[in-house]
């Protein structure tokens, strides 16, 4: 069936780009620079527009939008790092670098009443989890993603979405357990991590 190219961008544009926003979010957290999350998304989306015929329409559009930014990241990313000459390593931060900068003009409620609930130790702790754990910790606990969504965007079952989420959990919460008890949250030492 051949589409015309009108209604090739009226489909793509009425199903993707209601998402920008949040793959914006999320690799500014990747990235960890406004302009590379930037120039991420908007190769995303060229790559999306380009290989819109191979989407499945009525399927799961986020995570098909989150496989593509996830692999042009990490093409990108091998890219540089097999020019090492022309690799500014400050630009290769954790993805929770960026959690507070200020330079992201967004009205999305939720992200303007979370940006400051979370602080530097808090960051700090999400930053140093281990990538498959920081990875499913970001997309369910902050981007609110389905575990279904993050099963299709980490490519892995969803029972390993859910040990990862777990154990991520765990992680956070010993990291984070004096954090909790200077600031009141744990009044009681039989609540400590096990």
């Amino acid at each position: 069936m051949t589409v015309n190219k009108n209604e090739k961008q009226r489909a793509f544009e009425g199903e993707a780009l209601a998402h920008a926003d949040l793959l914006y979010n999320f690799a500014l957290r990747m990235t960890g620079n406004p302009a590379d999350a930037d120039d991420l998304v908007q190769e995303t989306y060229l790559k999306a527009y380009r290989f819109w015929d191979k989407y499945e329409q009525g399927t799961n559009i986020r995570a098909w939008l989150f496989r593509i930014l996830k692999n042009s990241y990490i093409n990108r990313y091998r890219k540089e790092s097999k020019e090492p000459d022309t690799v500014d390593y400050d630009e290769i931060k954790n993805f929770y670098t960026s959690i507070r900068d200020e330079s992201t003009d967004s009205n999305d409620l939720q992200e303007t009443v979370f940006s400051n609930l979370l602080d530097d130790d808090v960051s700090s702790a999400v930053g140093h989890l281990p990538e498959d754990f920081r990875t499913v910790v970001i997309l369910c606990d902050i981007e609110g993603l389905t575990y279904e969504e993050i099963a299709q965007f980490v490519d892995c079952p969803l029972g390993t979405v859910r040990s990862r989420l777990h154990r991520g959990r765990k992680l956070l919460q010993a990291k984070l357990y004096d954090y909790a008890r200077e600031r009141g949250y744990i009044t009681s030492p039989l609540q400590s991590p096990a």
